[in-house]
């Protein structure tokens, strides 16, 4: 037993897994290779830079977030206009309409109706999409072109670190010759492109807090015509509905009595020999 035990903690001692990870190696050396010591964008601008940028990331999720749900919204919509049509016209095509004169006529009310609804129901939804999805859409079309900017000022970032870096290299060496030969010429390729980076970066800085602040300008606008298109199709619904309603309504009638009234008639019915229970 005790060789046994000896031979299985020989064995865990060889396995890779107890081998220290590539990370926790690197983590140990103090400087990495191509990362310059000195700070060159300093902690409150690169914060600042974050926060403008998460704003703007999250505005983008949103925006579009906002134009799928309204999509989803018209969608249903027209589908419930399409259906109470399609409901209508099943009834229009249903024989005892044939038969009954006054069902006939309360039926006809009732597509005619109908088919005001979808009808506004379609105006409606064409003003959404021209006055609120559109522009939703031409929102979210403009951070392609801000995503590539930050792309773009990451990469002059990282272009701006490797050459200090290399600068830095060339500073701490022996002050011959070729080293100051080589510590010009790395100066110099360094200049524009730490000119490059700050221009990038001021420009952002800049620009990416009134482009949040604009939202809601935009935004503005659309959102009145939304309220507007609803304020007319729910007013054009009301008109079409209480026609329909003076048309096919029995007076006095409250929707208590209808309800008996239809029990009533329901009873009458099971009472039939052909629906009785065995």
């Amino acid at each position: 037993m005790g060789l046994l035990l000896r031979r299985r903690a020989r064995g865990r001692l060889r396995s890779p897994l107890l081998l220290p990870s590539l990370p926790s190696l690197f983590s140990r050396i103090p400087f990495k290779i191509g990362q310059p010591k000195k700070q060159i964008v300093p902690k409150t601008v690169e914060r600042d830079f974050e926060r403008e940028y998460g704003k703007l990331q999250q505005l983008e999720d949103q925006t579009k977030k906002l134009q799928k749900d309204m999509k989803k919204s018209t969608d249903a919509d027209l589908a419930m206009s399409k259906s109470a049509v399609k409901i209508s016209s099943d009834l229009l095509s249903n024989p005892l309409c044939e038969q009954e004169p006054g069902f006939l006529e309360m039926v006809t009310a009732f597509d005619t109706a109908m088919k005001r609804m979808d009808a506004f129901n379609q105006e409606k939804v064409n003003q959404i999409q021209k006055t609120v999805i559109e522009p939703l859409k031409k929102f979210s079309s403009v951070f392609p072109s801000l995503n590539m900017a930050v792309k773009r000022r990451e990469q002059a970032l990282q272009d701006y670190k490797r050459l200090q870096s290399k600068v830095e290299k060339y500073e701490e060496k022996e002050r011959t010759g070729p080293v100051l030969a080589k510590l010009h010429q790395a100066r110099e390729e360094l200049r524009p492109v730490k000119e490059d980076f700050e221009a990038k970066n001021k420009q952002l800085l800049e620009e990416m807090p009134k482009f949040y602040s604009s939202r809601i300008d935009y935004f503005k606008p659309s959102f009145e015509s939304l309220v507007r298109a609803q304020v007319v199709y729910y007013t054009e619904m009301h008109k079409i509905f209480g026609d329909l309603s003076a048309q096919i309504d029995q007076p006095g009638l409250s929707d208590e009595q209808r309800e008996r009234e239809n029990e009533a008639k329901l009873s009458e019915l099971r009472a039939l020999s052909i629906v009785a229970d065995d």
